[in-house]
């Protein structure tokens, strides 16, 4: 049985590793305060709610 490669035309794996990468450096020197306060003003453009504790 002969298997038809197709070509990828997105890649997830390769799209998370660059979303990840991105978010890294963006946040690499900043303190846990500076973090949370990143992280709500990214969850709010993205339209996102964050999960109540």
């Amino acid at each position: 049985m002969k298997m038809n490669k197709k070509e990828k035309r997105f890649d997830a794996v390769k799209m998370m590793r660059e979303i990840r990468d991105k978010i890294s450096s963006e946040t690499a020197n900043m303190s846990f305060e500076e973090l949370k306060k990143y992280m709500e003003s990214r969850l709010k453009k993205g339209g996102l709610k964050p999960v109540e504790q």
